[in-house]
């Protein structure tokens, strides 16, 4: 008997499983943003776009396992539910970060890239065709997968061509101040590029693929521990997919970006989010070809509509920042990071008052 079966009749241990993957989810998300930072600097590939490319890829693994693993199951809420509340808590996170990495200078000041807004727009185009998808219900079904999640995928492949592309090739100019804080205040960076300046790209590459291994595996095990724990504290798919699943599975993204901003990759930290919620959208194809008890669009709860409109919300707010280039803070935290954190709680009480 395996202890995930053992864990089915205690819920004490069940929740020390759960805090375990996700500890060896937060530890194989750590060195992501690392490897992606210098594989990046060596390939000139931009880091906006490795940000969301690779960073947003890889974090996304556990939401990717979680998501199949839940609705393999027949759990299409739960999966759902990660998803969108996933993406409204990592804007969240960025909006954190103000207030423990980079006090009294916002955020938003540091990342003025033209590549970062696109990003934030194809999120904002994305969040609305979930709402209109989870309004009208699926519109046509062909073997077993809807026409909305294909949709949803191909914007998403559109939107990485055009991040690449618009990333080497900005129509616009940041005006300011400046566009990143001085080197020196985050030699990490430098400690960084010099313990690995005689380890090969490659070599860097399979190490990238180790974390990433490690993130889906520890994200697939926090999936089945939270699908558990749904039925054992009796609070339902909703709730602890919006919150419990969510909070874990993001846990990549929280730890890549606390490195990636601890050594001035203030740019990639921002795509890593916006890049990794872009992706969300498109993973309700894979959570429909898995889900085989019908249109996973059909088994959702309408009501989850809001978690998406909540998340077009925050993201507006975030490119409001970005834009402004504000550099004034409240209680250590650009205004913007303020708004999105009153937001972000003031919307999921919302949210959960309605369940």
């Amino acid at each position: 008997m395996s202890l995930l079966d053992l864990a089915q009749n205690s819920t004490w241990l069940n929740l020390v499983l759960f805090a375990l993957f996700a500890a060896g989810v937060w530890y194989s998300g750590s060195k992501l943003s690392l490897y992606v930072d210098l594989i990046a600097e060596r390939t000139g590939i931009g880091k906006a776009f490795a940000g969301a490319l690779l960073l947003g890829g890889a974090t996304s693994l556990p939401e990717l396992a979680t998501t199949l693993t839940a609705c393999a199951s027949g759990a299409a809420q739960l999966a759902g539910n990660n998803l969108l509340g996933g993406v409204a808590l990592q804007i969240a996170v960025l909006a954190g970060m103000d207030v423990f990495c980079l006090r009294n200078r916002p955020l938003t000041f540091f990342s003025p890239k033209a590549a970062l807004l696109l990003q934030g727009v194809f999120l904002i185009l994305m969040l609305s065709l979930i709402v209109m998808m989870l309004v009208t219900g699926e519109l046509i079904v062909v073997a077993g997968v809807g026409l909305w999640p294909l949709v949803l995928a191909a914007m998403y492949g559109f939107g990485l061509w055009s991040f690449h592309r618009y990333e080497g090739d900005p129509r616009w100019e940041p005006a300011g101040e400046l566009e990143e804080p001085p080197e020196s205040s985050r030699d990490i960076k430098d400690v960084h590029l010099a313990e690995y300046k005689t380890t090969s790209t490659g070599t860097l590459f399979s190490w990238f693929c180790l974390a990433a291994l490690g993130v889906l595996v520890c994200g697939f095990m926090v999936a089945r521990a939270g699908e558990v724990l749904s039925d054992q504290t009796g609070l339902g798919q909703s709730l602890i997919g919006a919150t419990l699943v969510a909070l874990a599975t993001s846990l990549p993204e929280v730890s890549t970006t606390w490195s990636a901003i601890r050594f001035g990759a203030y740019s990639m930290a921002v795509a890593n989010i916006l890049g990794t919620n872009v992706l969300e959208g498109a993973l309700f194809l894979p959570a429909d070809l898995v889900y085989r008890e019908g249109s996973i669009i059909e088994a959702m709860d309408p009501a989850s509509s809001f978690l998406a409109a909540l998340g077009i919300v925050l993201t507006s707010i975030y490119l409001w920042g970005i834009l402004e280039r504000r550099d004034r803070t409240i209680l250590g935290m650009g205004y913007d990071s303020a708004l999105i954190l009153l937001f972000y709680l003031g919307g999921m009480a919302v949210y959960f008052y309605q369940l």
